[in-house]
């Protein structure tokens, strides 16, 4: 009889993990919001359409009686004044219909299974952050064009400001919104509280009236709210960048300076996006159940 060796068993090995890669994370997130986008193309009239119509009905609406007195004696119509602000409301529509994608996506399951995968909260943030904000971008760009019909004129140069200014405003606003939807359950929530804060501090930002209108005593508190307001500087900024190469004295007195709306707005941004990192950070799995 011949004996046969057995051979030695060999025990199966596992694969090793994958190890996170929370920047992929973060642009699939992105990318999966501007599908999202695309789907949905009703959000393009919600984010760009009634904007337009503020700015055309209150612009021809308030042309005749409201005209901005400026230094040196030139004045600005109220259709110019207006567009910038308009322009910043986009940027604040667009992220308000952004964020309330995290109430449905609590809803659907799809924010817990993201919760639960092992990568660090801020690509979770950065990425729902990242997606309104190029969404936001895109729309305020195609609204640009229509500053050609109120004499508007962009360079290259001027072009390329805007677009990185606008960026950090809607990163800014994107933010807010993300704090706000975190914390809610419903989208009537969200819409309360966008009417009772988001709302007001985009009038309260000079979009619709500049800070010092009026010019008396009474109005004085709320000129120290809007100069508190950080949006404030948002549009001043955009005001500035849009009329690249035009005198100070041509426009609004007593306009921020062109540096203090960078500085301003991007400490907004960073602080903007801290809170909804921490705050991202507090709420577990169990809490979105």
């Amino acid at each position: 009889m011949t004996s046969t060796a057995t051979a030695p068993l060999v025990e199966p090995t596992q694969a090793p993990p994958l190890a996170p890669r929370p920047w992929l994370a973060a642009g699939t997130l992105c990318w999966r919001e501007l599908v999202r986008f695309a789907r949905q193309r009703n959000r393009v009239f919600g984010a760009i359409g009634q904007p337009i119509l503020f700015w055309v009905l209150f612009g021809f609406g308030l042309g005749r009686s409201f005209r901005l007195p400026a230094e040196g004696g030139q004045s600005m119509n109220y259709l110019e004044y207006f567009f910038p602000g308009t322009l910043v409301l986009i940027l604040l529509f667009t992220a308000i219909f952004a964020t309330i994608s995290i109430i449905e996506d609590r809803r659907e399951g799809f924010l817990q299974s993201v919760l639960v995968a092992p990568l660090p909260r801020w690509s979770l943030v950065l990425g729902k952050l990242l997606g309104g904000t190029l969404i936001a971008l895109v729309q305020a760009l195609l609204f640009l064009v229509l500053g050609l019909t109120v004499g508007l004129r962009f360079t290259p140069a001027s072009l390329a400001a805007i677009a990185a200014f606008s960026f950090l405003v809607a990163f800014a606003l994107t933010a807010v919104g993300f704090v706000i939807a975190w914390r809610l359950d419903s989208t009537q929530g969200f819409h309360a509280i966008m009417s009772v804060f988001l709302m007001p501090m985009w009038l309260l930002s000079g979009a619709f009236f500049p800070a010092d209108a009026g010019g008396s005593a009474g109005s004085a508190w709320l000129a120290a709210i809007m100069w508190a307001n950080p949006l404030t500087y948002g549009v001043a900024g955009l005001r500035r960048l849009m009329y690249w190469n035009v005198p100070d004295a041509a426009l609004p007195a007593n306009l921020p300076s062109l540096a203090t709306c960078w500085l301003v707005t991007l400490a907004f941004a960073a602080v903007a996006f801290a809170a909804a990192w921490q705050i991202s950070a507090k709420r577990t799995t169990g809490d979105l159940l």
